[in-house]
């Protein structure tokens, strides 16, 4: 099999527009800054998360009329074009060559698709707008990703739940180490809005204020529920000599992956589903668990969720999960869905490029059920040339993935 370079990276978060200052942020323990509106929120008990306030589009996306792309659009095209930039891609090269994309999205444009099927309903068919219908559909930000940058290999959209942008970085890999592709954009993205903020507060998921926290915190005591928000994130991945012959600056490596499902898992994602897919990411890589450096977990301030999670970490691990930092970003994004794995590779490669891990915001005393583990409160200095990434869905999805940091010289 062919080796997947990671050349370039892009992020749309509320800290940031840079895999650097996105993870100088998180290092720093700082709260993003979301806005909820209160039309949003409604009667719900959360009062947290919510859209990333200073995300202006028209500072990314030149040249042309940005009317046809709704607000994932916008971000998915945006997080490209500085996933390209970063990676050395420019609109010379990309007439000459193929370039892919692989979105992973849990809900895509769900905002879009519910205002166009309201507007029909309550107004009448000649009143819904014929530019929203081209973005009603799951695949539509990525194929308008695809045409503002001309990107004309596969397009590619993976939706399953919480953990599609991570799945969507083990396709792409795959699409390159069998062979399919030489470069491929890959990643997630979610955007926060009124329905799927209605639909996670009915299912009784998000946080709740209980007087000891105003953010939800992975493995505390105290945790009550995830707090919504939305980002996107892409990797640029290339196979290994082809980007080397470019000359192109290589970030990290993806070594492995896996996945699994838990048909029983509803709401929620059993243990051994979670182990499965642990092991299976050490497999595919050749990579021993006591080489893993360090782990970037799902945890989400989900009671049940988080509790299976270290209960897999730990038993993945052989026991020795504690000798291992772990890290869970999400006390500080929120629950960004499809973006969520993507954002957790930047950091983890910021991780390993800078030798800090960003600790868990706000974690005092991890709950009675939650095993020994080394459970970062605070930034860590480590060394670390392996690290493995979890996303957990609310479905019985599990998925994991390999990084390798960069080899010295290069």
């Amino acid at each position: 099999m062919k080796r997947v370079a990671i050349t370039g990276a892009g992020v749309i978060t509320s800290f940031g527009d840079s895999p650097a200052k996105f993870h100088s942020a998180l290092c720093n323990g700082e709260r993003a800054a979301y806005r909820l509106d209160h039309s949003e929120a409604g009667v719900s008990v959360c009062r947290q998360g919510g859209h990333i306030g200073s995300f202006e589009p028209e500072q990314y996306l030149k040249g042309k009329p940005l009317r046809p792309l709704d607000r994932t659009g916008r971000m998915v095209a945006a997080t490209a074009k500085l996933a390209l930039e970063n990676s050395g891609w420019t609109v010379e090269m990309l007439r000459g060559h193929d370039v892919g994309l692989v979105l992973g999205t849990m809900f895509g444009s769900v905002h879009t698709i519910s205002e166009f099927d309201r507007r029909g309903l309550t107004e009448g068919p000649s009143y819904v707008s014929p530019m929203d219908f081209a973005n009603t559909v799951l695949n539509a930000a990525a194929g308008q990703t695809a045409i503002w940058h001309n990107l004309r290999a596969i397009n590619s959209t993976i939706a399953c739940g919480a953990t599609s942008g991570l799945m969507a970085l083990g396709y792409a890999a795959d699409l390159i180490r069998y062979g399919s592709h030489t470069a491929l954009l890959a990643g997630g993205a979610d955007e926060f809005c009124f329905e799927s903020f209605c639909g996670f507060d009915q299912a009784g998921l998000l946080c709740r204020c209980n007087g000891h926290s105003e953010f939800p915190i992975p493995f505390s005591a105290q945790r009550s529920g995830f707090a919504l928000g939305e980002g996107a994130g892409l990797l640029m991945l290339e196979e290994w000599n082809a980007a080397v012959e470019r000359g192109a600056s290589i970030l990290g490596e993806i070594r492995g992956h896996g996945s699994a499902y838990d048909p029983a898992g509803n709401v929620e994602c059993g243990t051994e589903t979670i182990t499965r897919a642990m092991n299976s990411a050490l497999h595919d890589s050749g990579i021993l668990s006591a080489e893993i450096g360090c782990i970037s977990a799902s945890g989400n301030g989900s009671v049940a969720a988080d509790r299976n999670e270290a209960v897999a970490i730990h038993a993945a691990f052989n026991g020795s999960g504690d000798a291992v930092p772990v890290t869970a970003i999400k006390s500080m994004v929120g629950e960004a869905l499809g973006a969520s794995g993507a954002l957790q590779a930047v950091d983890l490669l910021q991780t390993m490029q800078t030798g800090v891990l960003p600790g868990i915001r706000g974690l005092e005393q991890p709950g009675p059920e939650i095993p020994a583990l080394n459970l970062c409160r605070d930034k860590q200095e480590i060394t670390a040339g392996f690290g493995l990434i979890n996303s957990v869905g609310f479905d019985g999805n599990a998925c994991s993935l390999v990084i390798a940091g960069a080899s010295p010289g290069l």
